[in-house]
C-alpha cells in the first residue's frame, strides 16, 4: 500500500478516490496542470500503471500544502460524477484544514529529494560567485547545447496540447487565427518617431511569425513593440511565438525567453542578466557563466519577448525606474546582452522613455470577416454546429462586429457553442446583442445547466473589484479562498502558473482568463452585491480617455468596468442580476436607474474624441433608445477624432447611437489607427454628411471596405481619403463606388502616392457626379503628359471651372449645373450632350499648370487643346521650362485663346531677345490691358479686358464727342493699356526695337509704359526722348531706377515742348524716380491731337490744352545756380500754364537768387513751389524783393523757412499783393529793412508776419514804420511774443495811421494781433481788446491815446481786468470832443465784483467837458448828452 494512503489512515476513502480519478486521467491531467503548472507531465509516467500514476500525481499535489489539495478536492465534486456519500467523505474528510493537518505526518512534509520533478533544478549559486575554470571550445559548445536543448525541451512540455474542460469544445483551448499585423511609421507615443522597416507586408494581408524578425539584415530594428487594444491577442500571440520556437519553426534563434510583466513586477531586487534567465527559467546544470558567455556572443540568435509593457510599474520617486524596468531598459538600449532581439506587447498608451528611437512598432487590429469565419470554422469541430454559427454571424450585425475582437471572438462561440443546440435558429440577435450579454451568456454556459452559483459569483467578483482597485491581476492561494480557486477552476474562469522571483522562490499564481473578464465579474458584484450602494457604484461609472497622461506612469485596469457596468444597467440583464441578488429586485433596478443617470449627464458634456468613443460603448450596451437618442443629438456638427487607435467595434458604436439622430454629422478621423475593414461599420449610416480619414495605416483593404459603405450612406457629400498606402487595387474600387454617390459635392484623394493611370481613372468619374465642387488630387506626383490629359479632361468636362496644378498640387473645381431631379435621372451620355452644349455657350475656364515642367512642345499642344475649348477666365502657366519660343507662342495665341482676364507666363526662362517677341505678339491684341514683364523677377503677366463692343457709327460718335462738352474733365470715361517693362536689363541698343514693337500697340487706346528698373542711362534717355514723338500720346512713361544723371533728367524737361501729351513730370533725383504723364482726363479718341472730323473735340482739345497747366516736380535734387539757369532756360519754350514745385534739402540764398531773377523770363510760369527746402534767414528779404522786381507775383507764402510758394497772376487778373513770412525768425533788427522792400510793391493787400520773434520791442519799430508800407488789407501779427506794451502803443499809434479801419487784440491762448487797412483814409476807427491784463497803472496812459485817436469811433474791452473803479477812472481821464464814443466792457468773470457786470457806456463829451452820471443795471446802454 502506498505511504501516503497509509498515513492518511483511511485506505477505503483513498481508493475510492483513486478508483475515481483512474476512469478520467485526462480531467486529471489538466488539473495537475492547472494546480501545478510548473509539473512536468513527461513521457516516462505513461510507462506506469494507470492506478500508479494517478498516485504519483495525488502525491505530487498533496505535499503542496492544504489550500492547493483542498482546491482540488472541491474541483473533483464539482466536476466528477461522484456519489454522494463519497462526496460527503471527501470534503469532511479532505476539504478543510482541519483534516489536512491531523492526518499529515512528519513524513509527508518532508518529502525525499529523489521524488521533485526533474524538470525542478536545485537553486544554482550565484553566476558571479562561482570560479572561472578553462575549458576549450567544445566543452563550452557542448554545455551550452545541452542547455539550449532544455530550453526546448521545456518549452514543448509547456505547450503540450491542452485538455478541454468539461462540457468545453475540444478546439476552446487550441484555436488560433492570426490576427491582423500593420507596420507603423511612427510610434504612437514615444518622443521620437520610429521606423518599422523589417515587417514586409501588405495592407490587410496575414503576417507570419518569420515576417515578424529578419535577421538577415542587421541593420533593422533590434527592439519590436506589439501594440494592441486589449483582447486583441497580444498574450496569445507572444506564446504562440514561444511554441513555435519549441515545435523547431523560428530556426533563427537559438534561445527564446518569455517574460511577463505582472511576473517581473513582484521582483523589488536588481537582477543581473543572467539571474534574469538562469532564475526566473530553467537554469544550466553546471557552469553558468560559460553557458551565459555563449549567449553574449550569440546574442543576434537570442530573443527576449516581455508580454505587458503597459504593466511595468515606473514609481515617480526620486530612485527612478523600478528594477525589472531598469533592466529592460539596458537590454534595449544594447548595454547589456548587446545584438539581442527584443520584443514587448503593451496596449497603446505611453511607453517608457527607455524605448529605442528606431523601434519597429507593430499594431495588432484583431479579426476581419474573412478571419472571424476562419475562427468558427477551426471551434466547431461538428459540421452542423458550424454552419449554423455562421449564419448567425451572418444575420447579426451586431455580434460580427463583436467578434473583430479576438478575445471576444472566442467568448461569442462560446456562447454559440451552448446556445445553438437548444435554441431556433436566429435567437442570437435577442441573446448576444452587447459585449456585456456576451459574456453573461458566458458564464451562464460555463454553469452546470439550471443552477448558477450566485455566492461563488459575487464573492469571485468581490476578488476581482478588489484586485482592480489595488491594481493586481496575479492572486495567491492566500488571496483566494480554495472553494473560489475550485470553482474558477470548474468553470475556466481561473487560470493558474508558476510565478518564480527568485531561485527558491516559486510559488503558483491565479489569474483571471482575461482582464476583461476580471473587470465583468467586478461590475457583477458592484450591481448585484449587497454590500454595494448605488453611490459607491456610480463612482465606478466614468469615461477613461485613450490619450494617456504623460504624468501618468501606467494604463489602467479597469477600461471596461464602465461599459459593463452599462451593459447591466440594461432592462435585460436585471432578471439576471435579480437571481445574483437573491431575488432584490428593488435594489437592482436603483442602481440600474442610477447608472443611466449618470450616462445622461455625461452626454451633455463637451468631451474629447476618446471620451466620445468610450460614452457610445456605454450607452450602446445600456439598450436605452432614449439614452442613446440624447447621446447622438448632443454630439457637435463636426467630430474629430485625432491620434488615437479605433477597432471596427468602435465605429460600429458609434454607428449605432448616431442612427438616433436627425441632423447630419461630419467625421474627421486623423491619424487614427484603423483596422482594414473598420469601414464596414458603416454601412447605411445615413447622418454622415462629410467623412475625412488620413492615416498612412490605410490601405487597399480599407479602400474596398470603404467602397463597400459609401453607397449606403445617403447624406455623404464630402469624402476625403489623404496620407494613405492606397495603390490601384483600392482605387479601382473606389472608383466603381463614386458614381452611386451622385450626392457627392467634395472628394480628395491627397498624399495617397497614386500613380499616373489611377489618377486618369479617377478624373473619368466627373461627368458622372452632377453635384461635385470640388476633386482634390494633390501630393501624388503625376508626369506632364498625364498633367495634359487632365487638362484636356478639364477642357471637355462641361462643370469643370477651375484645374489648378502646382507642383504638388492637383485640384478639379467645379460648378455644376442647376438641373432638375429629371435631368439628372437621365441617361449619362445625355446629360453630358447637354451640358457640352450649355457649357460651350456659358461656362468660362481657369487653367493654372504653375510650375510642372511644361516646355515648347507641351505649349504647343496646349494651345491646340484649348483653341477647341470654352472661353478662358485665366491661364497660368508660371513656374515651367516654355523659354522665348513657348512664350511667343502663347502671346501670339492670346487673342485666339479668348482669354478674359489674366495669361501668366512667370518664371519661365525669357530672355531680353524673347521680350521683343513677344511685344510683337502681342501688339495687334485688342483686348490686352496690361503687359508686365520683369526678368530680374521672373515676371511675364498679361491681363485682358473684355472683348470690345462694335465700333459705333459717325453720327453716333459724333453726337458722343458733342456731348462731352457739357461733362467735366474728370468724368470722361477712360481707355488705356499699361506696358510695363521693369527690371529687365534693358539698354539703349534695345530702345529702337523696344519701340518699333510697341508701335502697334499705341493706336489701340492711351499706352501706360514703365521702363522702371533698367539701365538706359543717359544715352537711353536722350534716345528715348528721340523716339517718344513717334509713340504717339502716351498716358505715362516710367523711367524710375535707370542711372539718369542730372543732366539727362533736366534733359527730360525738354520733352514739354515737344511732346503734346506730356503735361506733368515727376522727378526725384535720389531716389531715381522719373514719371512722365499726361492729362488724367486725356482720351484715346484724341490720341493723335484734333480730328477734322469732328469739330466739337478739335474745340475742346484746345480748350482743354489751354486751361490744364503743365507740371514740372523735382524733388531730392542738388539744385545749384548752374542747374537751376539751365533748367528756367529749358522751360522758356514750354507751352503754358506751368507749375514748377522744387524740392531739395537746403536752397542757398545764390541759388535762390538766381531762381528768383529767372522769374520774370518765365511768362507761363503760374506757380513756383519749394516744399521740404531749407533755407537761410535772408530767405524772406529775397522773397519781398521779388514783389517789386517781378510784377507777375501776386501771392508770396514762405513757412518756417521750409517752404515757400509763389503764385503768378495772368494778365486777365486784377491787381493785389498778398504774401506771408510766417515762422521766419523775423525780429527787432529786420523791422526797418524788410518794412523798406514791402513799401516798394505798390498794390500789397495782404501782410502775414505771425509767429514770429518781434517781440514789443520789434512790434512798436514795425508800428512805426507802418505809415511807409502801403498795405490795403490785413497785417497779421499774431504770435509774436507781446504784452500789454504792445497793446497801449497800438492805441498810441492809430492817430499816425490813417487808412487802419479796425484793430484788434488779445494776449490770451489766442494771441492774435491783427490790423485792418482800407485803401482811403477811415473816418471811424475800432479797437477790441481782449485778455490785455492791465493794470492800474496802465489807466492813465490808456487814457491819453485814446483821448488822442479822434478817429476811434468804437473801444471794445473783453477780460482787460479793469474793475468799476479803474473804468470810472478811465472815462474820467478820457477828453474827447463833441460826438459819439462808444466803450463796451465785457467781463466774463465777476469773482470779486461787488458791482453788477457793466455791459456797455455810451458818452456824448461838449467843450465845457460837463458830464452826467446815470446808473445803469446790467445788460442796459446809458448815453449822457452834455449841452
Amino acid at each position: 500500500m502506498d505511504p501516503v494512503g497509509l498515513q492518511l489512515g483511511n485506505k477505503n476513502l483513498w481508493s475510492c478516490l483513486v478508483r475515481l480519478l483512474t476512469k478520467d486521467p485526462e480531467w486529471l491531467n489538466a488539473k495537475m496542470k492547472f494546480f501545478l503548472p510548473n509539473t512536468d507531465l513527461d513521457s516516462r509516467n505513461e510507462t506506469l500503471d494507470p492506478e500508479q500514476r494517478v498516485i504519483l500525481q495525488l502525491n505530487k499535489l498533496h505535499v503542496q500544502g492544504s489550500d492547493a489539495w483542498q482546491s482540488f478536492i472541491h474541483c473533483v465534486c464539482m466536476q466528477l460524477e461522484v456519489p454522494l456519500d463519497l462526496e460527503v467523505l471527501l470534503l469532511s474528510t479532505f476539504g478543510c484544514d482541519d483534516g489536512f493537518t491531523s492526518q499529515l505526518g512528519a513524513e509527508g512534509k518532508s518529502q525525499p529529494e529523489s521524488q521533485l520533478h526533474h524538470g525542478l533544478k536545485r537553486p544554482h549559486q550565484s553566476c558571479g560567485s562561482s570560479p572561472r575554470r578553462k575549458q576549450c571550445k567544445k566543452q563550452q559548445l557542448e554545455l551550452a547545447k545541452k542547455y539550449l536543448q532544455l530550453l526546448r525541451t521545456s518549452a514543448q512540455q509547456r505547450y503540450r496540447s491542452q485538455i478541454p474542460g468539461s462540457g468545453q469544445p475540444h478546439a476552446f483551448h487550441q484555436v488560433y487565427v492570426p490576427p491582423i499585423l500593420r507596420r507603423a511609421t511612427a510610434s504612437l507615443d514615444t518622443p521620437e518617431g520610429a521606423i518599422m522597416g523589417d515587417l514586409k507586408v501588405e495592407d490587410g494581408a496575414d503576417v507570419s511569425i518569420s515576417d515578424l524578425f529578419n535577421t538577415r539584415v542587421n541593420k533593422g530594428p533590434r527592439v519590436t513593440v506589439l501594440l494592441g487594444k486589449a483582447g486583441m491577442g497580444k498574450t496569445t500571440l507572444a506564446h504562440r511565438l514561444c511554441q513555435k520556437w519549441a515545435e523547431g519553426h523560428l530556426n533563427c534563434f537559438q534561445a527564446l525567453f518569455l517574460f511577463e510583466f505582472r511576473q517581473l513586477n513582484l521582483i523589488t531586487r536588481f537582477l543581473t542578466p543572467s539571474e534574469l534567465l538562469f532564475d526566473l527559467y530553467p537554469s544550466p546544470e553546471s557552469d553558468h557563466d560559460t553557458v551565459f558567455q555563449y549567449l553574449e556572443k550569440n546574442a543576434d540568435q537570442v530573443l527576449l519577448i516581455f508580454d505587458g509593457l503597459d504593466e511595468a510599474l515606473q514609481p515617480m520617486g526620486p530612485d527612478g525606474p523600478g528594477p525589472v524596468l531598469t533592466l529592460f531598459s539596458h537590454l534595449c538600449n544594447g548595454t547589456l546582452l548587446p545584438g539581442c532581439r527584443v520584443m514587448a506587447t503593451s496596449r497603446p498608451g505611453k511607453l517608457p522613455a527607455c524605448l529605442p528611437a528606431e523601434a519597429a512598432m507593430v499594431h495588432m487590429l484583431g479579426f476581419d470577416g474573412p478571419r472571424v469565419e476562419e475562427y468558427v470554422n477551426h471551434f466547431f469541430s461538428a459540421q452542423p454546429l458550424r454552419e449554423g454559427a455562421l449564419v448567425e454571424l451572418q444575420t447579426n450585425g451586431r455580434l460580427r462586429s463583436l467578434c473583430a475582437v479576438p478575445a471576444l471572438c472566442q467568448v461569442a462561440c462560446l456562447c454559440l457553442h451552448h446556445l445553438l443546440p437548444d435554441h431556433a435558429p436566429g435567437q442570437s440577435v435577442a441573446l448576444l446583442p452587447t459585449m456585456t450579454q456576451l459574456y453573461m451568456q458566458m458564464v451562464l454556459a460555463l454553469s452546470p445547466p439550471g443552477h448558477l452559483p450566485t455566492s461563488s459569483l459575487l464573492d469571485l467578483g468581490e476578488v476581482a473589484l478588489r484586485g482592480l482597485e489595488t491594481g493586481k491581476v496575479i492572486f495567491y492561494a492566500k488571496d483566494i479562498a480554495p472553494p473560489l480557486i475550485a470553482f474558477g477552476a470548474t468553470h475556466s474562469l481561473l487560470t493558474s502558473f508558476c510565478v518564480r522571483t527568485g531561485p527558491e522562490h516559486q510559488q503558483t499564481g491565479y489569474s483571471f482568463t482575461h482582464l476583461s473578464l476580471q473587470e465583468f465579474l467586478a461590475a457583477l458584484h458592484l450591481m448585484a452585491s449587497p454590500k454595494v450602494n448605488k453611490d459607491t457604484l456610480t463612482q465606478y461609472v466614468t469615461l477613461h480617455s485613450r490619450w494617456v497622461q504623460r504624468t501618468k506612469a501606467r494604463l489602467g485596469l479597469s477600461d471596461h468596468l464602465p461599459t459593463f457596468l452599462a451593459g447591466l444597467a440594461s432592462c435585460t440583464c436585471r432578471p439576471f442580476l435579480s437571481h445574483l441578488a437573491q431575488g432584490n429586485e428593488d435594489c437592482v433596478g436603483a442602481k440600474q436607474a442610477a447608472v443611466v443617470q449618470v450616462l445622461k449627464k455625461l452626454a451633455t458634456r463637451k468631451l474629447t474624441g476618446p471620451k466620445v468613443v468610450e460614452l457610445c460603448h456605454c450607452v450602446d450596451e445600456t439598450q436605452e433608445p432614449e439614452l442613446a437618442s440624447l447621446t447622438a443629438q448632443s454630439l457637435p456638427y463636426q467630430l474629430p477624432f485625432h491620434n488615437f487607435p479605433l477597432t471596427c467595434t468602435d465605429l460600429a458604436t458609434l454607428t449605432n447611437i448616431l442612427e438616433h439622430r436627425e441632423a447630419p454629422i461630419h467625421l474627421d478621423f486623423d491619424g487614427c489607427p484603423l483596422e482594414p475593414h473598420c469601414p464596414e461599420a458603416l454601412v447605411g449610416c445615413g447622418q454622415i454628411e462629410n467623412l475625412s480619414f488620413k492615416s498612412r495605416k490605410c490601405g487597399d483593404a480599407f479602400a474596398e471596405a470603404l467602397s463597400r459603405s459609401l453607397p449606403t450612406m445617403g447624406r455623404l457629400q464630402m469624402l476625403g481619403l489623404a496620407g494613405s498606402k492606397i495603390t490601384a487595387r483600392g482605387i479601382s474600387h473606389l472608383v466603381k463606388a463614386l458614381p452611386l454617390c451622385p450626392q457627392l459635392k467634395e472628394v480628395s484623394f491627397r498624399d495617397n502616392q497614386l500613380s499616373d493611370q489611377v489618377v486618369l481613372n479617377i478624373v473619368e468619374v466627373l461627368p458622372h457626379l452632377p453635384r461635385l465642387r470640388k476633386l482634390d488630387l494633390s501630393s501624388n506626383s503625376i508626369c506632364v503628359s498625364t498633367l495634359l490629359c487632365l487638362a484636356r479632361v478639364a477642357v471637355t468636362c462641361p462643370t469643370v471651372r477651375m484645374l489648378q496644378a502646382r507642383e504638388a498640387d492637383l485640384i478639379f473645381l467645379l460648378s455644376p449645373p442647376t438641373e432638375t431631379t429629371a435631368e439628372l435621372q437621365r441617361a449619362p451620355d445625355l446629360q453630358e450632350s447637354d451640358g457640352q452644349r450649355k457649357g460651350a455657350q456659358s461656362r468660362s475656364l481657369t487653367l493654372r499648370l504653375q510650375k510642372c515642367q511644361l516646355q515648347v512642345h507641351d505649349a504647343e499642344a496646349l494651345i491646340a487643346l484649348l483653341q477647341e475649348g470654352p472661353h478662358l477666365e485665366e491661364v497660368d502657366l508660371s513656374g515651367n521650362q516654355l523659354e522665348d519660343e513657348g512664350c511667343r507662342l502663347m502671346a501670339e495665341a492670346a487673342s485666339q485663346l479668348h482669354i478674359t482676364r489674366k495669361l501668366d507666363l512667370s518664371d519661365n526662362g525669357l530672355s531680353v531677345a524673347g521680350v521683343h517677341c513677344v511685344l510683337r505678339a502681342m501688339s495687334a491684341c485688342w483686348t490686352l490691358a496690361e503687359l508686365h514683364i520683369s526678368l530680374q523677377h521672373k515676371t511675364v503677366i498679361f491681363m485682358f479686358a473684355q472683348e470690345p463692343e462694335e465700333q459705333k457709327g459717325p453720327q453716333e460718335r459724333a453726337a458722343f464727342l458733342d456731348s462731352l462738352m457739357l461733362q467735366m474733365p474728370s468724368e470722361l470715361p477712360l481707355s488705356s493699356r499699361r506696358m510695363r517693362l521693369t527690371h529687365c536689363g534693358l539698354q539703349a541698343k534695345h530702345l529702337e526695337q523696344l519701340c518699333k514693337a510697341l508701335g502697334g500697340s499705341c493706336h489701340l487706346g492711351h499706352l501706360h509704359l514703365d521702363f522702371s528698373g533698367n539701365a538706359l542711362g543717359d544715352e537711353g534717355a536722350a534716345r528715348l526722348a528721340q523716339l517718344l514723338p513717334g509713340l504717339g500720346a502716351l498716358q505715362s512713361l516710367n523711367l524710375s531706377e535707370n542711372g539718369l544723371s542730372l543732366d539727362a533728367v533736366l534733359g527730360l524737361v525738354r520733352c514739354f515742348s515737344t511732346l503734346q501729351w506730356l503735361f506733368r513730370l515727376d522727378i526725384s533725383f535720389e531716389s531715381q524716380h522719373i514719371l512722365l504723364r499726361g492729362d488724367k482726363t486725356g482720351r484715346d479718341i484724341w490720341a493723335t491731337g484734333s480730328s477734322p472730323d469732328f469739330p466739337a473735340a478739335a474745340e475742346f482739345l484746345g480748350f482743354r490744352q489751354r486751361c490744364i497747366p503743365r507740371s514740372l516736380c523735382l524733388s531730392e535734387c542738388p539744385l545749384e545756380p548752374p542747374s537751376l539757369t539751365r533748367l528756367c532756360a529749358t522751360l522758356k519754350d514750354c507751352p503754358g500754364p506751368l507749375e514748377l514745385q522744387l524740392s531739395c534739402k537746403f536752397l542757398s540764398d545764390q541759388s535762390l537768387e538766381t531762381l528768383l531773377d529767372c522769374l520774370p523770363q518765365l511768362p507761363q510760369l503760374s506757380l513756383l513751389q519749394l516744399s521740404q527746402t531749407g533755407l537761410s534767414p535772408k530767405s524772406p528779404f529775397l522773397l519781398a524783393n521779388t514783389l517789386s522786381l517781378c510784377p507777375r507775383v501776386k501771392k508770396v507764402d514762405l513757412r518756417s523757412l521750409n517752404h515757400a510758394t509763389l503764385h503768378f497772376r495772368s494778365n486777365e487778373e486784377e491787381e493785389g499783393v498778398c504774401c506771408g513770412f510766417t515762422g521766419c525768425s523775423l525780429s527787432q533788427e529786420h523791422v526797418e529793412s524788410f518794412c523798406w522792400l514791402l513799401s516798394k510793391c505798390k498794390d500789397l493787400s495782404q501782410v502775414d508776419l505771425s509767429a514770429n520773434l518781434l517781440g514789443d520791442s520789434g512790434l512798436r519799430c514795425l508800428l512805426e514804420c507802418l505809415p511807409q508800407v502801403p498795405i490795403s488789407g490785413l497785417l497779421d501779427l499774431s504770435h509774436n511774443s507781446v504784452s500789454q506794451e504792445s497793446a497801449l502803443y497800438l492805441v498810441e499809434t492809430l492817430p499816425s495811421c490813417p487808412r487802419v479801419r479796425e484793430a484788434s487784440v488779445n494776449l490770451g491762448s489766442e494771441q492774435s494781433f491783427r490790423i485792418h487797412f482800407s485803401r482811403e483814409d477811415q473816418a471811424g476807427k475800432t479797437l477790441r481788446l481782449s485778455e490785455c491784463s492791465f493794470q492800474p497803472e496802465h489807466v492813465s496812459r490808456l487814457a491819453t491815446g485814446l483821448s488822442q485817436s479822434l478817429q476811434l469811433t468804437e473801444l471794445t474791452l473783453t477780460q482787460c481786468c479793469l474793475g468799476q473803479k479803474q473804468l470810472a477812472i478811465l472815462l474820467r481821464l478820457v477828453g474827447r470832443p463833441a460826438g459819439l464814443f462808444s466803450l463796451r466792457d465785457s467781463t466774463r468773470h465777476t469773482e470779486k465784483l461787488s458791482f453788477p457786470r457793466l455791459e456797455a457806456c455810451a458818452l456824448g463829451f461838449k467843450k465845457k467837458r460837463k458830464k452826467e452820471r446815470k446808473k445803469v443795471s446790467e445788460d442796459t446802454e446809458l448815453r449822457t448828452k452834455i449841452n
